[in-house]
């Protein structure tokens, strides 16, 4: 169902957020998107330097 999405369907939905949030307001969104994702990727990488330490200690 979802995996049918083509470039039509793709330029609808960004055409439909720049009517939505404007022009000014998009290099924004995409910042703070940015920060997001690099924000969970270091909270996962974090996470999983924990439990990669935590096994090795219980290996000792």
């Amino acid at each position: 169902m979802f995996g049918s999405i083509g470039v039509p369907e793709i330029l609808l939905i960004l055409l439909v957020i720049l009517i939505l949030f404007g022009a000014r307001r998009l290099p924004e969104i995409g910042k703070g998107l940015g920060k997001g994702i690099r924000e969970f990727k270091k909270a996962s990488r974090e996470i999983t330097d924990e439990i990669t330490r935590d096994n090795e200690e219980k290996e000792k």
